[in-house]
C-alpha cells in the first residue's frame, strides 16, 4: 500500500514539474539590496512575502513567482527608469506600493512594465503613485490588472504625462476594478484585440478610456467623472460599449471616430458636457437603451457617418438635442421604435407609447445658424417666426436631416441607469 501511495505522489509531483516541487514561501526583510538579492535567489514558483518597509528599485523579474506585499511595503524606483519589469510568465504582483519611476516617455518609464514574455501576469490590489506610466502591458497575452489604485503625476503638462494603464498588442488582457486619477489618460490601448475594460473608475484625466486600433473588445460598467472626455473610441471595430457612465465630463461623454460595427448599449451621460455624444465618420453602429441628459448638445452627428441604428434611447434636457449639419435624410427609428425626446410636445391618442407625429429635431433655422452663427441675432425676429411656422405647416420645406418617425412618449425602461 505504501508503495502505491509513493508512486501516486511521485506521479502528481511529476505532473506539476520541478518548479512546484521546489517552490517555497520566503519572507523578505526590507533593505537597500534586499529585493534584488531575494529575486536572484528565488526559484520558479516561489512566493516572496515582503515585510513592511522600503525596498529599492528598479528590479527585474525573470522567472515565474509572486511578490506579495504588506500594506506598508514600498518599492521605490528613486526617480529613474521603470520600478518593476516583468519578463517572465505567470508572475503575480499583489499588495505593493510602487512609486517614483523615471519621467521619460521615450523610455516608457513605468511603475510596472510587463514585457512580451510576461503573459498571464496578475497585477492586483497594488497602489501606484508618482510614476510616469502606472502599468504598461507591452505585448503579453492574457494579463490581468485588477483592483489597483493608480495616481498619476500632475506636476507635468498634460502631454508630458503618462497613462494610468497603457496596453499595446496584448490580446485577451483584462483591466477591471481599478481606480485611476491624474496622469494623461486612464486607460490607453492601441493595436490590440479581445481586451476587456470593466468596472473601473476614473477622475481628473484627459480621457478616461482612449481606444486606438483595437478590435473585438468590451468596455463595460466603467464610471468617468470630471474628465475632459469620458470615452474616446477611434479606429476600432466590433466593440461592445455597455453600461458605462459619464458624469460631469467637460467636452464629450462619448466620442466615436471611425469606430464601426459596434454595440453601444445602456450607457449614460449626465452633468453638462458640451456634447453627450460626438459621432464623427463612424458607421454601422447600434445605439440602444442609452440616456443622454443635460448636455449643450445631445448628439453631434457628422462627417458622413452612415447606417447607424439609433433607437430606444432617451434624450433629456439637452439644450440642442441633435446637431446634424447635412441635407441627407436620416431615419432614427427601427422597427416602429424611435427615441424619447424631452422637448417633443407630442400626443399619443391611441395610447401605444408612440407619438402621433414624427419628431424632427432640426429645421431650416438650425441649419442657417450652424452655417452662419451671426444669424443668432435674428432668432426672435418676425421673419424667423414666420419661417418656423411655414416649415411646421408645410413639411416639404424641411431641409432634410434627422427624422424620428416613431418617437417615444416616455424614456425606455432602464435606459442608461445612472445610479452609481
Amino acid at each position: 500500500m505504501a508503495r502505491v501511495f509513493l508512486a501516486a505522489a511521485g506521479l502528481v509531483l511529476g505532473c506539476l514539474g520541478p518548479a512546484a516541487v521546489l517552490a517555497a514561501t520566503v519572507a523578505v526583510e526590507p533593505g537597500p539590496e534586499a529585493l534584488r538579492k531575494a529575486l536572484a535567489r528565488a526559484a520558479p514558483g516561489d512566493v516572496l512575502q515582503l515585510k513592511a518597509g522600503r525596498y529599492r528599485g528598479p528590479v527585474r523579474i525573470e522567472r515565474p513567482l509572486s511578490l506579495v506585499g504588506h500594506p506598508e511595503t514600498v518599492i521605490d524606483g528613486g526617480g529613474a527608469g521603470t520600478v518593476i519589469t516583468v519578463a517572465a510568465p505567470d508572475v503575480v504582483l499583489r499588495g505593493l506600493t510602487v512609486k517614483n519611476s523615471g519621467a521619460s516617455l521615450e523610455r516608457e518609464d513605468s511603475g510596472i512594465f510587463v514585457t512580451v514574455a510576461g503573459s498571464r501576469a496578475l497585477i492586483e490590489d497594488n497602489r501606484l503613485a508618482g510614476n510616469l506610466i502606472g502599468v504598461y502591458l507591452k505585448g503579453p497575452r492574457d494579463a490581468v490588472v485588477r483592483g489597483n489604485r493608480i495616481v498619476g503625476r500632475k506636476d507635468l503638462r498634460v502631454n508630458e504625462r503618462g497613462n494610468g494603464v497603457q496596453l499595446w498588442n496584448t490580446p485577451g488582457s483584462v483591466v477591471e476594478g481599478n481606480e485611476i486619477r491624474h496622469g494623461r489618460d486612464g486607460i490607453f490601448v492601441t493595436t490590440s484585440k479581445q481586451n476587456s475594460f470593466r468596472d473601473n473608475r476614473f477622475g481628473e484625466l484627459r480621457f478616461a478610456i482612449h481606444y486606438m486600433y483595437t478590435n473585438d473588445s468590451e468596455v463595460s460598467g466603467n464610471v468617468s467623472r470630471g474628465n475632459h472626455v469620458g470615452y474616446a473610441v477611434m479606429f476600432s471595430h466590433r466593440l461592445t460599449v455597455r453600461d458605462n457612465l459619464s458624469d460631469g465630463d467637460r467636452d464629450h461623454g462619448f466620442l466615436f471616430n471611425y469606430a464601426n460595427r459596434s454595440q453601444i448599449v445602456g450607457n449614460a451621460v449626465r452633468g453638462g458636457a458640451e456634447k453627450c455624444v460626438f459621432i464623427y465618420n463612424a458607421n454601422k453602429n447600434s445605439f440602444r437603451g442609452n440616456r443622454f441628459q443635460g448636455c449643450a448638445i445631445g448628439i453631434h452627428f457628422t462627417a458622413g457617418s452612415e447606417r447607424n441604428e439609433i433607437a430606444g434611447n432617451a434624450f433629456i434636457g439637452n439644450r440642442t438635442q441633435v446637431k446634424y449639419v447635412g441635407t441627407r435624410e436620416v431615419e432614427w427609428s427601427v422597427e416602429g421604435q424611435g427615441n424619447y425626446w424631452s422637448d417633443n410636445p407630442a400626443f399619443d391618442l391611441d395610447n401605444d407609447g408612440i407619438a402621433e407625429r414624427p419628431y424632427r429635431p432640426n429645421g431650416l433655422v438650425d441649419q442657417i445658424v450652424w452655417r452662419q452663427p451671426l444669424a443668432k441675432l435674428l432668432l426672435n425676429s418676425p421673419a424667423v417666426q414666420v419661417l418656423r411656422w411655414a416649415q411646421s405647416e408645410f413639411p416639404a420645406l424641411h431641409p432634410g436631416g434627422v427624422t424620428d418617425s416613431a418617437p417615444l412618449m416616455a424614456p425606455p425602461d432602464g435606459a442608461g441607469t445612472t445610479e452609481r
